[in-house]
């Protein structure tokens, strides 16, 4: 059986330095533990901005056919409808809207990571 005396390489042992680890070692560096500056999602921000345009353009007109602005006598029947469908399109607009403003202002709790982000 051939002796031990070389590392890796064929480097005999005293050509190798070797360092004891610090007491206070414990394997970790501080690099591992920061986060890295957050992404922003601009695809949906875009489109919760959209959402809450069109959310609040479809809340105004079902107001103004509700209270009767707009003389509609035979259509009555879909005012309340526009309603609901502009209020289902505003609500998650306005939400992630408001997600993006409080961590693009960088309130506690708040984070870029909170708001749905599309895969490219």
């Amino acid at each position: 059986m051939p002796a031990r005396n070389t590392v890796t390489s064929g480097l005999p042992n005293s050509k190798v330095r070797y360092s004891k680890l610090a007491s206070d070692d414990d394997g970790y560096i501080d690099l591992q533990f920061k986060r890295s500056p957050p992404k922003v999602p601009y695809k949906a921000i875009a489109l919760a901005t959209v959402l809450f345009l069109i959310g609040t353009i479809l809340i105004v007109i079902g107001a103004l056919l509700l209270a009767g602005y707009f003389d509609i006598e035979e259509h009555r029947d879909r005012t309340i409808p526009v309603l609901i469908i502009g209020i289902l399109v505003f609500l998650p607009g306005f939400y992630h809207l408001r997600i993006a403003y409080y961590a693009s202002k960088g309130y506690p709790g708040y984070s870029y990571d909170d708001i749905p982000d599309f895969d490219d």
